[in-house]
């Protein structure tokens, strides 16, 4: 069966191929009237609402979300919910659509949920078992794929290399973890893949990315090209790893904030493996901080690695999308976001910025 737009995704379509703002259209019946544009600026993020059992809570509608922008708070347009199995965004409605962006879009959208593996190697002991461990974790995670899913894998070692561009095809997904867990040469691009990483990944800089906060904010401009929200696996032991005796160097600091940049204009919610075997370690922070600020989860690995991988395969069965209005009023620049259930107890997981 066919599934049209809902409210919430025909906007997500509108701002894919236009931008988040969008002009008020005058009346039919008011043309050659004086001439007035309101300007709307619709923001979209994704929630993760998880009740007690780590399940997605259903049901939920927008009288049930409260959002505040820079402590204001926002009008909710649209919620949608966007279960496993489910597009976000109909290519169909562009049916008689003609030009590039649209076309892009049609090649580009995808029929299900779009999740990236990303494995921060190193051959650390500390590190190195607890990759060897959660490798296993992520190619069990693959039985748990429904038809409808597209899985890329990706590895930052002193560089990026995407290892499979997105794809359902189990094997491909197998040797890709594999490959992901050595540090060789990165695979050639899959000409198969829809939609495709590689279509926007410049190789090049790919080879540069000293950090792995530049390989995330490469990721994330390649991811942003495409429609709807993403889930990114993040298999790794720490950011933040640059710097001097006082503190990160400024250029890494410029490279974590253009990391979050990425990561909000390509609608990617980072759900975090810590493989590091240790209750507590120091790298730990950055981590922790970016799945919050992205909306996903933080999880460490080094005592029960099934349940932390079964929580985050509970967490990303399905997600809302949220589409609000930005307050009037606000300077341009960067807002904080708090999204909120109303009277229930919930955990929720959004994207806490956004930038204008």
């Amino acid at each position: 069966m066919k599934r049209t737009l809902g409210a919430g995704a025909a906007l997500t379509l509108a701002a894919a191929l236009g931008g988040e703002r969008v002009l008020a259209q005058e009346p039919a019946d008011r043309q050659g009237a004086v001439h007035e544009e309101a300007l709307v600026e619709r923001v979209v993020v994704d929630a993760h609402v998880l009740g007690a059992d780590g399940m997605p809570i259903l049901g939920l509608k927008p009288s049930d979300f409260f959002v505040k922008v820079d402590g204001k708070p926002a009008v909710i347009e649209a919620v949608d919910w966007i279960a496993a199995d489910m597009p976000e965004t109909d290519a169909s409605a562009l049916e008689g659509v003609a030009g590039d962006e649209a076309e892009r879009f049609r090649s580009d959208a995808p029929p299900g949920r779009l999740i990236l593996m990303f494995f921060q190697t190193d051959y650390n002991t500390s590190r190195l078992n607890g990759m060897l461990r959660m490798s296993q974790q992520a190619r069990a995670f693959l039985n748990t794929l429904v038809p409808t899913d597209r899985v890329a894998v990706a590895s930052y070692d002193s560089q990026l290399k995407l290892r499979q561009d997105f794809t359902s095809d189990r094997a491909k997904l197998e040797r890709a973890i594999q490959a992901a867990i050595r540090m060789g040469p990165a695979g050639k691009p899959d000409p198969d893949s829809r939609p495709s990483i590689a279509r926007y990944l410049d190789p090049e800089k790919a080879r540069r990315a000293g950090t792995p906060e530049r390989a995330l904010a490469l990721l994330g401009q390649s991811l942003t090209p495409i429609p709807g929200g993403k889930s990114m696996i993040f298999f790794g032991w720490g950011l933040g790893t640059v710097g001097g005796v006082s503190g990160p160097v400024a250029s890494e600091t410029y490279a974590w904030n253009d990391a979050l940049h990425a990561m909000g204009q390509a609608r990617i919610n980072i759900f975090t493996l810590d493989v590091t075997d240790a209750d507590y370690h120091s790298l730990e922070g950055y981590l922790q901080q970016i799945s919050d600020l992205t909306g996903g989860k933080y999880e460490k690995t080094n005592i029960f690695p099934s349940l932390a991988m079964e929580h985050v395969r509970k967490a990303i069965s399905g997600r809302y999308v949220i589409t609000f209005l930005k307050p009037k009023n606000l300077p341009r620049g960067d807002h904080d976001v708090e999204v909120s259930v109303i009277g229930r107890r919930a955990a929720v997981f959004a994207r806490q910025y956004f930038q204008d």
